[in-house]
């Protein structure tokens, strides 16, 4: 799979999973989202936009490295998530259960793709 197909379906996925946390706030559903959603959302859609143009090129260069490079940053993308959680939470008074659902919202939807990106491109990787 080409790096900018990837790219491009990455970036219609994070419009599509932008879109029911934008109804909400323009229906004044706010309860549910937090002060600062549009920080965590940008932060991890671009940390794991840099999972998979890593992992990518990484393969692109050496097949041999594709498993432990695809490892290696999802190791980097947990610990870089955890330390930004640990500041937000430290610097932002925010409701526990509205950040809990907000996080996890992005956090296992960006995760999800970038999983099943990855490995759809080994499987292309594997039929040749």
């Amino acid at each position: 799979m080409k790096l900018s197909n990837t790219i491009l379906r990455y970036l219609v996925f994070v419009l599509v999973i932008a879109i029911p946390p934008a109804i909400m706030i323009y229906t004044g559903q706010t309860e549910y989202i937090i002060t600062k959603f549009w920080l965590l959302f940008g932060y991890l859609s671009a940390l794991t936009l840099m999972v998979i143009i890593t992992v990518l090129t990484v393969q692109k260069n050496n097949k041999e490295l594709y498993a432990p490079s695809f490892l290696a940053s999802t190791t980097v993308k947990i610990l870089a998530t955890l330390f930004f959680v640990l500041f937000f939470l430290r610097k932002n008074p925010v409701n526990r259960f509205a950040f809990a659902g907000d996080f996890f919202y992005v956090y296992f939807l960006n995760t999800a793709f970038e999983v099943y990106g990855l490995l759809r491109n080994l499987r292309n990787q594997n039929l040749r």
